[in-house]
């Protein structure tokens, strides 16, 4: 039975939505974690999965049609503004806009699924309006309607980020939770399930009075050390690198010279400071590891990357998978001396990758299914090296959006992208010749792409798709070269075409690696190509 809104008062529905917020902080990471199972190609034959996707669907719908009804009673007339309407007030922008935020990057097919379970999506009437004047439009229809190109209208978006950033200006305590969650959307969301275009500034401006207020806070600190990171900020000179008792010993041994100039960046730093600011949580270690892990990468010091990768395979159970593969794609970028310092070689790591896999809540990793299938190469008796394995999976962080910021680091990727074409062009060719060249191929276009050198771009994303039939295990490429085809489209102002190879890239391809995030990225990339095209803008080509 629906409530008579006028029985509410501030402080009863100030208890209510207390409640239902505290439900509603998990639901990124809730939707997020669905999705795996929502993209299984045996989604439909599985009975458990289809039953628990139902009753997960249903607990989110019951949530969200709690906040559209808190919302409707913050909007009208009746209600009565007392002492906590505004711990009230936040709450219920906390949960709209976390909604809207989440709903607006789900890819069509997850929004099909969720409108099968009853979940309407009506959007949440803006401020300004009142309850009489909404419009009841399902996913599908409202999209339909606003002539969208996918399933969710953009506006859904704008809509979460403005009930959000409202609730983070307010004195209320839900603020925090508000910013916290611009924060992993501008600095995380935008990055690994988009196209990167977060706002930084706008992150950096929400982030300034905590880091003010708390300057050793670990969490706060950690955020600073993404930020720089994004920004590209990985270019000042290596002097430090003591932030772990062990770190360098492990320098001196893997190098002859005995003493190593380190360079030091604002990101690295920040990374340092926020894993010496605490002790007591060492999984906030491990989230600075890997971001350090990734910092040394983009700047191709291979040793240092290896480095956290084997701290974190010792310390963190999160995806040892992962990390051991990672710590063999360093290796395999050292030469024969160079590896001499270390203990395991490249091989033995990547035939230990299969045996690491595990199950979170009875859902594999997608990482970790990646990297076990890229690992299968070395477990014949000859191995196939790969060509370029830290490359490869910087793709699948959205790496090359980061180091597009910084011409050098971009350069420099590209001369080391070469130098594994020249390596693979050197050796016989085998039956995975095709497959490496196009990986070399895609990753060469994006480094282009960012350095302006748009037709070269175009000619390796179009080379990718030209090898398309003779691909034996990397189908996950040609999905992907149409989607980056289609963003080099949009920003050279070609929106059409650039719609037609990312429809091309959701609707024709399946069962490949890493497919719920590439579909991610293509609702991203779709909104964004819809914005343009309704406001008329065309996007200035770079020419850095």
């Amino acid at each position: 039975v629906k409530p008579n809104r006028s029985h509410f008062t501030s402080p009863r529905i100030c208890r209510i939505s207390l409640f239902y917020t505290a439900q509603m902080v998990p639901l990124p990471y809730f939707l997020l974690f669905k999705l795996k199972s929502l993209n299984s190609p045996h989604l439909c034959c599985q009975d458990e999965n289809m039953i628990s996707f139902i009753k997960g669907g249903i607990k989110v719908r019951n949530s969200y049609q709690i906040y559209k009804e808190l919302h409707a009673v913050l909007l009208s007339s009746t209600c009565v503004h007392g002492d906590s309407h505004g711990h009230f007030e936040g709450g219920v922008k906390l949960g709209v806009g976390a909604f809207n935020l989440m709903l607006s990057m789900l890819p069509s097919r997850i929004l099909k699924l969720l409108e099968f379970v009853g979940f309407s999506g009506n959007k949440v009437s803006s401020p300004g309006r009142r309850q009489g004047s909404r419009r009841t439009l399902g996913l599908a229809t409202a999209a339909r309607e606003a002539r969208c190109v996918s399933l969710v209208p953009p506006s859904l978006q704008e809509f979460g980020l403005q009930q959000l950033q409202e609730g983070s200006s307010a004195h209320t305590f839900r603020a925090f939770l508000c910013n916290m969650l611009l924060l992993c959307y501008h600095t995380f969301m935008s990055f690994i399930l988009g196209t990167g275009e977060g706002d930084v500034e706008d992150a950096e401006k929400l982030l300034q009075p905590y880091l003010k207020q708390h300057p050793k806070g670990a969490i706060f600190l950690f955020f600073a050390g993404r930020i720089e990171e994004i920004k590209g900020n990985l270019d000042a000179t290596f002097h430090d690198l003591q932030m772990i008792g062990a770190a360098s010993t492990f320098i001196q041994s893997s190098c002859k010279t005995g003493t190593v100039s380190v360079c030091v960046s604002q990101a690295i730093a920040r990374f340092e400071e926020c894993c010496e600011a605490q002790q007591q949580w060492k999984q906030f270690h491990h989230m600075c590891y890997w971001e350090l892990m990734w910092c040394f990468t983009y700047k191709r010091r291979w040793k240092m990357a290896y480095f956290y990768a084997d701290l974190l395979s010792k310390e963190s159970a999160w995806s040892k998978a992962t990390y051991v593969y990672m710590k063999g794609a360093y290796l395999s970028m050292l030469t024969n001396e160079e590896c001499q310092p270390f203990v395991e070689s490249e091989v033995a790591l990547f035939r230990q990758v299969p045996g690491l896999k595990q199950k979170i809540a009875g859902k594999s990793l997608p990482t970790e299914k990646f990297a076990i299938r890229k690992a299968r190469r070395y477990l014949a008796e000859t191995p196939h090296p790969l060509p370029a394995p830290p490359l490869e999976m910087m793709y699948i962080w959205n790496g090359y959006t980061v180091i597009g910021k910084h011409k050098d680091l971009t350069e420099g990727m590209l001369k080391t992208l070469d130098e594994a074409q020249k390596n693979l062009d050197q050796h016989p060719k085998t039956e995975f010749s095709v497959d490496d060249q196009c990986v070399l191929s895609l990753l060469k276009g994006l480094c282009l792409k960012h350095l302006g050198r748009l037709e070269e771009a175009e000619h390796y994303f179009t080379l990718v798709l030209c090898n398309e039939t003779q691909i034996r295990l990397d189908h996950y490429l040609v999905p992907n070269a149409l989607l980056e085809h289609g963003l080099l489209c949009l920003e050279q102002g070609r929106q059409e075409e650039a719609i037609k190879l990312l429809e091309a890239a959701k609707q024709n391809y399946k069962h490949y690696s890493m497919e719920s995030r590439t579909h991610f990225r293509i609702q991203a990339a779709l909104h964004k190509a819809k914005a343009t095209l309704d406001n008329g803008i065309h996007p200035l080509i770079s020419s850095s």
